[in-house]
Parts: C-alpha cells; sequence; structure tokens
C-alpha cells in the first residue's frame, strides 16, 4: 500500500532518522500525513561520568556506568544535549498513530532505533522502516513493507559498547597513573596505534644497504614509431649466469638474504659498464604472454577510503564526512558497508550505462557478480553506487567541489564494475652480450601493450606507492625477434640505497587493518581521527608518524596488557561479536570471562577457547610497572629518550649527578630521526637556566630559560615563599621580544619584559592607559578599549600623545593590511583556485582564498607539502560551514505579560522559595563533592572508544 493510499484513510505517522538532513530529503517523498523527525544521534547512552550516573547506583557501577556484579547490566542515560529534542519527539509522538523508526540498517542504527522505542515508550503500534537508499521509490517501498526490530543486532551492539566501555574505563586510568594524564587507550585505537609504532621501530632498526647494477640503452638500427619504437632500455639481470642483486635481496640488516645473488659495488658496476661499451649484443628470447585485467569490484567502506585517500588526497574522516552528505541528499548508496554486491535494479543501471556511453563492444555478455570477500560482511546492505534504477551522471548530478569529486569516483566505478576486460600482452626480451673481460652479461626488458581497454575506458584504480605504474600505463617495445643484433647506445652503471618500509598512510593504515580482520571498517574513520586527536600519531604530508607519547604507551600496553593489544588476540575478539551477532554465542558469559577471567566463568562458554583473560586482575595489580621505565628509550652512547608529563627529553647521566645533560625534543620530531648526533645537537642547544644578575630592588636572582612555548626570563623566588594556597606568590615571568635570544638577553632586558604592563598616562577623563603584550603582539589598553601597536619594541618608547594620537582615530573594525602569504603550495584540485599558507589571529592557516583551514599542531610551516594543505581544505569543506547558535529568547519574551493578580502570586511564590534556598544549597554542596571525586576518575576516560 502506497503512503498516499495510506494517507487516505486518515492518521498521522511520525518517521524517525538520524540527521536533519536526512529527514529534509525523507520529507519531500512522504504524503501530508507523515511528519518527519531526526534524533540527531545517539539520544541514550552510556554515562559520560560518574555525575550523570543517578543516584541508586554507588561504587563501581558509578564509575563505570555498567554493573558488572549483575549480568553487566548497562546504566543508560539521555544525553544532557538531546533532552530537549526527546521532549520534542514525546510531543509529537503524542500527536501520532503510527511510528516509524528509520534509522540506518546496521547495528548502530538499529540500537538507536531500540534505544528511541525505550526511551519514547510509544502506544501506538511501531515499525522499523528500513532502506539503502533515500530515493522516492525506496522511501514508499520501506514505509509499505516495514519489519520488526532486530533484538539480535541491538544485543550485538550493546556487547560492543559494554566491552568498549570496559575496557577504556580500566585501562585509561592505567595509562594516567602511569605515563600521562588524560590519555586514552582502546579496543581497536590502541592496537591502531601499535601498528604505527611497529612500524616506526622497523625504520629505526633499519639499516641501508647500497648496491649497483647497470643500465642499457639498445638501438634496433630501425626508424621507430608509436607503435615500433626504435630503442629500448634494459636493465643487467645477470652476470656469468649469477643474478644481481636489487633491493629485494637485502635484510632491514642491510645484509644480503641470500649469498648466491651478484652484489655489485660502484666499482665494480663501472668497470663492467667499462668492459661492456664496446660489446656487441643480441636478443637471445622473446617471451609474451597474453594481459588480461578485470575490473575492480564496486566500492566499500574501506576501498573508498583508500581510492579517495589515493585519487583526491582525501582523509578517511573527509571521505566519510562527503559520502554522509551524498546519502542523505540521495545520490548515493549506504555509505557503511562490508559489501560488494549490486542489487539486479543496479546492475541493469549499470549496464544500461555502460551500453550508452561507452558501446555495446564494453558490455560483457553476462552481468558481473562480485561476492563478498570481507568475513562477517553484513551482506543485507548492497556496495557503495549511485542511487536510483538509472545512474545520473556526474554532470547531471548539479554537485559542485568535494560532492561532485567523490560522487565521480564512486559512479565510475560502479558502471566500471560491469564492463568487459582489459585484454593486451606482456613481453620481456633478454638481451645478451659479452665483455672484454669475457664476463657474460644478460639484461633484461618487460614491455605491455593494450589491445582492449575494456573497463579502463571509465577507471583505473590508484596505487599507495607513488613510485608504482597504474595499471592502464603501457610500455611498448620495439618488435625484435631472437637472434637479432642490437647495438649498445650507452650503458650507465646506477647507484641505488634500500629504503626503510614507508609509514602508514591513513590509506594503507585501513588496508592493514582490514587485512588483519581487527575492528570493524565502519569505524577506522573515527579509529585514525582519535590517535590523531589524541597526539599519538601525526601526519608529515600524507604519512602517520607515531609520537614519542605513543612509545611509552604502547611499551606500557605490551609488556603489561599484551594481549589485549595482540593482533590475533584482537581479531578473535571480533570474531567472537560476530558470533554473538548471529546467536551462536551469549553476549553475559562472555563478558564473564572477558573481565573476571576464566576462573569466574569456567565452562560457561567453551567453544570460545582461551584466549579471553581476566581484565579486572590486570588493572588491579600495577605494583609490577616501573613508570620511568616504560617511558625510556635508549638512543646510544649513554642518551636516554624519557617521555615525562610535559613532553619527551633527551637525558645523559642521572640528575644531579657530575656531566648531567638534559635537553627537550621537539613534538613534531620523527622518531627515527632521533640519532645519538641528533641529541648531542640538543645537548649544545642553549638550554637550563643563564644567570641574568639580581634585581636591584627585590634582590631576587633573575634567570633565562628556554621552555616549550619559547625562551622567557623569570625571578627566582627566595626558599619558603609559599607556591601554593591563598598567600601563594608567583615569579615575575615575561617571554622574550622575537628580536631577543638567550644568547644576549641582559638583566636590563629582563627588568624591562618583567615590569610590563607599563603605565603610558591617563586620559582627560582620567582613564589609564597601559602598553601591553598579550598573545596576539603588543597593544594598548584603555578600559574595555584595545589598539594594536606595530612593533613589540613601542611597549616602551610609545609616549602619552602618540598613545592619545592613536586613540583619537576611528577604531579599525575591518581587517587590517593583508599580510603577504608565509608559503605558496600551488592550485588546489577542487576549487583551482592557488593555495597559500597565511599567517591568521590564531596561528598559521591555507586558504585558496574560499575555504580557510588552520594548519594543526603537527603541521610545520616550512614542511607541508601541498598534499597536506589540500587534505585540510577538503576536511574543512566536507564540515560545511560552522553552526551558529542562536541565543535562547528570554522567558520575558517567550511568556505574554501577566495580570497584576498573577504577578502578586510569583512574588509571594519567590519570597517562599527563598527561605528554602539556603538548606537545599548546603545539601546540594555536600553531594556535589561526592560526585565530583568519583567524575575526576571518569572524566578522561569518557572518549575511550573502539
Amino acid at each position: 500500500m502506497s503512503p498516499t493510499s495510506e494517507t487516505a484513510q486518515g492518521g498521522r505517522r511520525l518517521v524517525i532518522v538520524e540527521s536533519p538532513a536526512k529527514a529534509k530529503t525523507i520529507k519531500g517523498y512522504l504524503g501530508p500525513g507523515y511528519v518527519v523527525e531526526a534524533s540527531v544521534g545517539h539520544i541514550r547512552d552510556l554515562p559520560n561520568g560518574a555525575a550523570e550516573v543517578p543516584e541508586k547506583y554507588t561504587g563501581e557501577v558509578r564509575r563505570l556506568g555498567v554493573d558488572v556484579e549483575h549480568d553487566f547490566q548497562p546504566i543508560y542515560v539521555v544525553n544532557a544535549d538531546k533532552k530537549a529534542q526527546v521532549r520534542k519527539l514525546k510531543e509529537l509522538l503524542a500527536e501520532s498513530d503510527e511510528l516509524f523508526l528509520a534509522t540506518d540498517e546496521d547495528r548502530e542504527g538499529e540500537a538507536i532505533a531500540w534505544h528511541l522505542q525505550e526511551v519514547l515508550k510509544p502506544k501506538v503500534p511501531v515499525h522499523r522502516m528500513v532502506f539503502h537508499e533515500i530515493t522516492k521509490d525506496a522511501i514508499r517501498d520501506a514505509v509499505a513493507n516495514p519489519r520488526e526490530l532486530n533484538q539480535r543486532m541491538v544485543d550485538a551492539q550493546e556487547t560492543r559498547r559494554i566491552l568498549d566501555r570496559l575496557y577504556g574505563y580500566e585501562v585509561s586510568p592505567v595509562l594516567w597513573k602511569k605515563v600521562m594524564p588524560k590519555l586514552s587507550a582502546g579496543r581497536v585505537q590502541s592496537v591502531a596505534t601499535r601498528l604505527v609504532v611497529e612500524r616506526e621501530r622497523e625504520r629505526i632498526a633499519f639499516r641501508s644497504a647500497e648496491y649497483w647494477d647497470l643500465t642499457g640503452t639498445f638501438s634496433t638500427g630501425r626508424a621507430g614509431d608509436p607503435s615500433d619504437p626504435s630503442t629500448l632500455v634494459a636493465r643487467l639481470n645477470t652476470v656469468d649466469g649469477k643474478r644481481v642483486a636489487q633491493g629485494r635481496d637485502f635484510g632491514a640488516n642491510g645484509q644480503l638474504k641470500n649469498p648466491e645473488v651478484l652484489h655489485l659495488d660502484e666499482a665494480n658496476a663501472r668497470a663492467l659498464a667499462a668492459a661492456l661499451a664496446d660489446s656487441s649484443f643480441a636478443v637471445r628470447s622473446v617471451e609474451s604472454k597474453p594481459y588480461r585485467r578485470s575490473p575492480y569490484a564496486p566500492f566499500r567502506t574501506t576501498t573508498l577510503q583508500q581510492e579517495a585517500s589515493r585519487k583526491l588526497g582525501f582523509g578517511a574522516k573527509a571521505t566519510m564526512q562527503v559520502a554522509q552528505k551524498l546519502y542523505e541528499n540521495g545520490f548515493i548508496t549506504y555509505m557503511r558497508t562490508d559489501s560488494t554486491t549490486l542489487s539486479d535494479t543496479a546492475v541493469a543501471a549499470a549496464r544500461a550505462q555502460v551500453t550508452q556511453l561507452y558501446g555495446a563492444d564494453y558490455l560483457p555478455e553476462k552481468a558481473r557478480v562480485y561476492a563478498g570477500k570481507v568475513k562477517n560482511a553484513q551482506e543485507a546492505h548492497e556496495a557503495i553506487r549511485p542511487s536510483g534504477d538509472r545512474f545520473r551522471t556526474p554532470a547531471e548530478t548539479g554537485l559542485t567541489g568535494d560532492q561532485f569529486r567523490l560522487y565521480e569516483l564512486i559512479w565510475k566505478r560502479t558502471v566500471a564494475s560491469q564492463m568487459k576486460d582489459a585484454t593486451g600482452n606482456s613481453v620481456t626480451v633478454r638481451i645478451g652480450g659479452t665483455a672484454r673481460d669475457g664476463r657474460d652479461a644478460e639484461f633484461t626488458a618487460s614491455g605491455k601493450t593494450i589491445t582492449f581497454h575494456g573497463f579502463m575506458k571509465a577507471y583505473v584504480e590508484g596505487a599507495d606507492d607513488p613510485n608504482a605504474e597504474l595499471d592502464d600505463r603501457e610500455r611498448r617495445l620495439p618488435q625484435v625477434a631472437e637472434g637479432d643484433a642490437l647495438a649498445a647506445d650507452e650503458i650507465t652503471a646506477d647507484g641505488h640505497a634500500t629504503k626503510p618500509p614507508a609509514r602508514y598512510t591513513e590509506a594503507s593504515l585501513v588496508k592493514e587493518l582490514e587485512e588483519r580482520e581487527i575492528g570493524r571498517p565502519s569505524t577506522y574513520a573515527s579509529i585514525i581521527g582519535t590517535i590523531l586527536d589524541r597526539g599519538y600519531v601525526f601526519k608529515k604530508g600524507t604519512a602517520l608518524v607515531p609520537s614519542f607519547l605513543s612509545f611509552a604507551v604502547v611499551n606500557l600496553l605490551e609488556k603489561h596488557f599484551g594481549r589485549l593489544v595482540d593482533y590475533d588476540f584482537t581479531a578473535k575478539m571480533e570474531d567472537d561479536l560476530d558470533r554473538i551477532a548471529r546467536g551462536e554465542a551469549q553476549a553475559v558469559p562472555w563478558l564473564k570471562r572477558f573481565y573476571f577471567g576464566s576462573e569466574e566463568a569456567s565452562g560457561i562458554v567453551p567453544a570460545d577457547g582461551d584466549h579471553l583473560g581476566g581484565l579486572k586482575e590486570l588493572v588491579t595489580d600495577l605494583g609490577a610497572i616501573d613508570a620511568r621505565e616504560i617511558s625510556s628509550f635508549p638512543v646510544g652512547e649513554g642518551i636516554v629518550l624519557r617521555v615525562g608529563r610535559y613532553g619527551p627529553y633527551v637525558e645523559r647521566g642521572e640528575k644531579d649527578a657530575e656531566g648531567h645533560q638534559r635537553a627537550d625534543v621537539p613534538d613534531d620530531l620523527a622518531p627515527d630521526e632521533l640519532t645519538v648526533a641528533y641529541a648531542e645537537e640538543l645537548f649544545a642547544k642553549p638550554s637550563g637556566e643563564f644567570q641574568l644578575g639580581a634585581d636591584p630592588v627585590s634582590g631576587n636572582q633573575i634567570v633565562a630559560k628556554d621552555g616549550r612555548y619559547g625562551p622567557y626570563v623569570t625571578e627566582v623566588l627566595p626558599e619558603g615563599t609559599p607556591k601554593t594556597g591563598k598567600n601563594a606568590v608567583k615569579p615575575r615571568t615575561a617571554s622574550l621580544f622575537k628580536s631577543m635570544s638567550l644568547d644576549t638577553v641582559t638583566l636590563d632586558d629582563a627588568l624591562k619584559l618583567m615590569s610590563l604592563p607599563r603605565v603610558v598616562g591617563t586620559d582627560a577623563e582620567g582613564v589609564e592607559i597601559t602598553a601591553q603584550n598579550g598573545r596576539y603582539g603588543p597593544y594598548l589598553k584603555k578600559g574595555t578599549d584595545s589598539r594594536s601597536l606595530e612593533s613589540e619594541e613601542q611597549l616602551f618608547t610609545i609616549t602619552l600623545d602618540e598613545a592619545l594620537a592613536i586613540y583619537a582615530q576611528p577604531k579599525v573594525r575591518g581587517r587590517a593590511a593583508a599580510k603577504p602569504p608565509l608559503k605558496e603550495l600551488g592550485t588546489d584540485p577542487v576549487s583551482e583556485r592557488p593555495v597559500v599558507v597565511k599567517d591568521g589571529r590564531f596561528g598559521p592557516y591555507v586558504t585558496d582564498g574560499e575555504t580557510n583551514a588552520t594548519l594543526r599542531r603537527d603541521d610545520d610551516v616550512e614542511t607541508i607539502t601541498p598534499e597536506r594543505g589540500y587534505e585540510l581544505l577538503a576536511e574543512k569543506r566536507a564540515k560545511g560551514p560552522a553552526k551558529k547558535t542562536a541565543k535562547k529568547a528570554t522567558a520575558a519574551k517567550k511568556a505574554p505579560a501577566k495580570k497584576a493578580t498573577a504577578a502578586k502570586k510569583t512574588a509571594a511564590k519567590k519570597t517562599a522559595a527563598a527561605k528554602t534556598t539556603t538548606a537545599k544549597k548546603t545539601a546540594a554542596k555536600k553531594t556535589a563533592t561526592a560526585k565530583a571525586a568519583a567524575a575526576k576518575t571518569t572524566a578522561a576516560a569518557a572518549t575511550a572508544e573502539e
């Protein structure tokens, strides 16, 4: 029955979705009898802190938000920022005859629908409305064919949520105590961090090897053309039948893995090149094989993230943000999917466009079927594809910017998936000659020709390695036959060095996590975002670099919680969670085994194996964890890198011992760049305290220091000066001017700096004018009116007349004269505008004139690459414009004026209420104190998720 005919029977139906954008699109497809409203994400979840837990719960339940003693019963609370929306939904439901829960059809969407039903407590019929795309036909079909809530999916999602809460809230406090406050651990985030750290360890341990080979340019003697070149370039393969060593023959230690190969050094390579200079060469063999390449499967979540990173420069998070908008506005199917399956409708649409755009020659006889290769894929979903039963070409969508580019990528991939194979030939030519000293040398050259491009006409997949050759690249060789004579135009000796394993990018980390079956693909974007935001990883270009902090965290987890960050263990946990989702295992016994250990859950779930341990016992016994040891890493020659509470530093010798040295390490230094030589440079830099002399007024010593936020001067207070409490005395401190340095600053400079702010004088009305140095530079202040100064030196030289002259000028509200850019990066591939780095009020930022994006903590103006600049702009565009929060109307504006009688009653009520206020405040203080103590232990772990 269609929505229109249903509405004709009377009644009002409330449809609840997650987002306002989705609600707006769906509303246009339903009749007037439907009200579509958004829940705006989750309305209910585990509490973020003890303060949110209802008063009746105490102890561990209050801290964890889960009652581990009573079958791991979760304590759910309505999110503080969703209470108003819940009230609105209840009001709408009270006026409705039916409720349709239209959240996404995955575990999280099913859980949101269940929470909505639990909170709203509907007394009208409830239907679960599901769809994979937001089109008119799909939405109307979903209304006409609803289903019941899938409780098994809800239970599976709840088990994941409880597991992640226990992991995060139990392990994170260990990191606070032993490494640094406000850190977090998570079931997947910690394993992802370990992967990045292990790759960096491999790079640190790596030893490069040098090897040489020869490159020969050989001529056929014929005039060439594009289809039959006259020359070919070949690389030396063997000498006297012994294969010449290449990079793959060396281990990470720089030694040959196979002693049977020939390792040429520079001298031998140049000598061999000279000996072959006048030699005769001939073709020894020509081997030709047919080449066939099948199209790539349609996108699923992870392959879309990887390809958007390679081709568009998007991060995983930016990709999902753009995809979300495309889905909610009806352009693509649901973007969180493990499946590569296409519906019959989608296959028909893709095949129709193949014929229309490329011709019948490119259409295979039978439709291609792609089986899902992802373990535990949710096959109810489709692959990510253009929506509808007829695909809109990118030009027909009206999209622009990042949305256009991502849609085009999805459209091309989907259409190409239903096209014919690309075919051609691959050729290997072997060329031999004898050197003057009698050695036999054989060169090889490989070529590829594509005779029918097939799907490559529409789409070619990118590669993680920027030097890799893409599938559609041809390498044509001359048409030669065995025995043909060739002339050596040039033979050169080429030197090479092995390179350490490449750092992960977002794309390659997503691929690694999926291949290891760690976590759910739909969560990878948020996981990568978490480890970046937490400072465990930072970016250099597109590479993910682990911080020294992450080394300390991973070191602790490996030594004391080894199984929790073991790759196989984490993958096995994922298997168990999927078994629970399929009904093959029970959640509560499994959670008991995970949290309390095998003794508590002995014999309950024998099929689960031995991989579950007791988390509670692990986090209880912390005596064996040496905080200094797990945060210390030897650099060499007695130098140790330590991760302190205020950042990393290098140290040699014991504190207070003779010869002790210590120096801060830059936060953005890649760990594999910290060598003994670099550490010595840090020690040699001016650091520590520079005694400048005594303040002639106070007698206190004045010292200059190099702090984490730059050089500064401060006074040393006498021993016994209170540092805390109401009588605490803070030392005078001031940052050095940009024109000053630790080497040149004098006592007079320091005293002048610490004298700021300086009173310049008073105006005609007696208002004091001061010169001050602030976060954004030097300025004058008169009451609440501040004016910028041109230089720091003016702080000491500006006169009252000059200050009054500045205030006599009207205050400039607009922008000051534009500063020249700090760096030019090139043309943005989306806006096609020049991208530059500028210095703004809140620090350096990249801009293309339309979009501005602030550089992150780990970005540096000097080293930022064009690709990184484009990525920051893409992420900013994906977020959309900043939301403006409307100010709440005052109570007076909301309510009409009351009569005098009502006003009197109100006044009387206020008087009565005032009498009880003091008593209530006293009781509330006691309660608040108790809540605060528990809240402190949970606040920083609140964000510890997968």
